[in-house]
């Protein structure tokens, strides 16, 4: 069993349950539109249960150990101008539900029964369409499977609560994404990092990421430099995958992440789409190339979604008879252990 401390609001099940990152696109476009979403923010204490009670929809926290109070403004301000579509867009102004804050008391969380020799967790987009067919939090699912292998391996390794948000681009057209900002996700990462090491005194910091935009991967590095942290490493995960994916113009929601989500748990993919449906998701996917041109004008790449029926695959759905999914989970499980390993070698 992997030593686990609290990641509870990874989906089971894709389209099923309280958390809203566990749902696709598509789900979400056609059952939360009219709904009541709530964004909690919660101590790294709170039960899981009292935020699944909260809302027909609830997305993944902020914590209150990682948040002064500007940031928190901060933060939620760039959370309602993104979600649960970009202002000023038609589908922003086509909701029909409710989205809220609702903060929860604060509460200390109970001390540790053993200081981890590392701690190990994501700073991924957990709030990033990816498709009809794969859910929000497909990110953090591939990281935290990661883990959960490494952590099952290594003795003194501990798996710690996520981060959930991060800088993204891409997800912002289509709606139920969270883009934070280069300099929010710093100072988040920052404060978060923080919060675990005056909760839990570990030796070192393992974070890891899957989402991967180099903006994103620059923003936690600067938040861990910053931290209190005197030891830590990162890593993208998806960097031995490059072959498979970016090379191929491959890079999200494609065949490479549909192969590994399927890999990880066949019930985090939409059966009534995939593989049933695969010349349809190919029909209506985006190219990166197209993509990398759009990034440069967010309004622009907006209206070029609102007129073509695009169905946020940004890749190639096709690369999935390409590639094994086996493999590429274990290349990332290599660089993972090799960090590890180097973590937990005595310092000189």
């Amino acid at each position: 069993m992997a030593a686990r401390l609290f990641t509870p609001f990874l989906p089971t099940r894709i389209n099923t349950g309280p958390w809203l990152a566990g749902y696709s696109l598509a789900t979400l476009q056609r059952r939360a539109n009219a709904a009541r979403i709530v964004l909690p923010i919660c101590s790294l204490g709170t039960p899981p249960a009292t935020l699944a009670g909260l809302a027909p929809f609830v997305l993944p926290p902020l914590y209150h150990e990682a948040l002064d109070g500007a940031l928190k403004a901060e933060l939620v301000a760039q959370i309602r101008r993104c979600f649960p579509f970009y202002g000023g867009s038609l589908a922003r102004a086509g909701f029909r539900g409710r989205f809220d804050v609702v903060e929860v008391p604060a509460a200390r969380p109970a001390p540790p029964a053993e200081r981890p020799k590392v701690l190990a967790f994501s700073v991924d987009t957990a709030v990033e369409q990816h498709g009809p067919h794969l859910p929000l939090a497909t990110d953090m699912i591939q990281s935290y499977a990661v883990l959960d292998r490494l952590a099952a391996q290594v003795p003194g390794l501990v798996i710690g609560p996520a981060v959930d948000y991060g800088q993204l681009t891409w997800g912002l057209p289509f709606g139920f994404s969270i883009d934070l900002t280069a300099a929010l996700t710093a100072r988040y990462v920052r404060g978060f990092a923080n919060a675990l090491v005056d909760w839990l005194a570990p030796d070192a910091l393992y974070v890891v990421d899957v989402h991967g935009s180099l903006v994103h991967r620059n923003a936690i590095q600067e938040g861990l430099r910053t931290s209190r942290c005197r030891r830590w490493a990162f890593r993208w995960l998806h960097e031995p995958l490059v072959p498979f994916a970016g090379d191929r113009g491959d890079q999200h929601a494609g065949g490479v992440e549909t192969a590994l989500v399927e890999h990880i748990d066949r019930n985090l993919v939409d059966a009534t789409l995939w593989p049933g449906r695969l010349a349809e998701l190919a029909a209506h996917q985006m190219t990166v190339r197209q993509a990398a041109e759009l990034s440069g004008s967010l309004p622009r790449f907006i209206a070029e979604v609102e007129a073509h029926p695009f169905n946020g695959i940004i890749g190639d759905i096709r690369n999935y008879s390409r590639v094994e999914a086996g493999l590429m989970m274990t290349r990332m499980l290599d660089v993972a252990r090799q960090d590890v390993d180097a973590l937990l070698a005595p310092s000189t």
